[in-house]
């Protein structure tokens, strides 16, 4: 599929004339608990020529696409791409910690890496984690649940209490995650990884009270660490400079 993938990549940068600068996947197969059914979640970072941010008006600058073979992508332009890292944006920030690397221009992945620490805003993060687990806990306490929103919640909650814990950007991977979670959830967890291995994203699963509670008293427990949170560096500067050195 990398090769189905990196082609499609190619064909997309061809036909918009934009150079691909990084590609990665997302979602589900890059968290670790795809469904058999699963799209490709193709997450991407291109640049233009120089002329296109030398002109006075605003232009496109996200690209996307999607295929009869489920590949889902979405792409950033560079100059987007780093207003959001400014902002310590936490999907772009989960980009670049993407265990499931497609393609990487090895000197814009380092330069962008290395700034990316420096921008991270635990506190900016922590609310962007609180805040997706909260918008999934309303179909989390139905009688049945799909597995996708069980597992979607589990992970923000908690890379949120990771970033409370060890005040670092969280792994992307689940299975890097679980261990800060009581042993008791983390059996549960892993029963529902392996029903969610072998069911279609359709499946319902009855309501699981265990996890249900876990989640409402972690994101309790997040909300009140939130206060303590300190914000991400000012680092305009140096994203200026790097970005005038990957258009170069």
């Amino acid at each position: 599929m990398k090769d189905k993938i990196l082609a499609k990549l190619q064909e997309i940068a061809k036909e918009k004339n934009v150079e691909l600068l990084f590609a990665v996947e997302s979602g589900s197969r890059a968290w670790g608990f795809a469904s058999p059914d699963s799209d490709y979640d193709i997450r991407f970072i291109y640049k233009h020529d120089l002329d296109y941010y030398l002109s006075i008006f605003e232009k496109p600058d996200v690209i996307e696409f999607m295929t009869a073979e489920d590949l889902d992508g979405s792409g950033w332009d560079l100059r987007k791409t780093v207003r959001l890292l400014a902002k310590s944006n936490a999907s772009l920030l989960e980009w670049l910690h993407s265990p499931i690397v497609y393609y990487e221009n090895e000197v814009f992945a380092k330069e962008i890496k290395t700034i990316a620490k420096a921008c991270f805003s635990p506190i900016a993060c922590l609310h962007h984690y609180l805040g997706t687990t909260k918008n999934f806990m309303d179909v989390c306490e139905q009688e049945e649940v799909k597995l996708k929103s069980y597992f979607y919640a589990l992970r923000t909650a908690l890379a949120g209490k990771w970033i409370i814990e060890n005040n670092t950007f969280p792994p992307v991977a689940f299975m890097e995650l679980l261990p800060i979670a009581p042993q008791h959830i983390q059996e549960k967890v892993k029963q529902l990884m392996t029903i969610k291995a072998n069911q279609n994203e359709t499946y319902l699963h009855p309501k699981e009270a265990l996890i249900t509670n876990f989640l409402k008293e972690t994101i309790a427990f997040n909300q009140e660490k939130a206060k303590g949170l300190k914000n991400g560096q000012s680092v305009n500067e140096e994203l200026d400079r790097v970005f005038r050195e990957i258009i170069k």
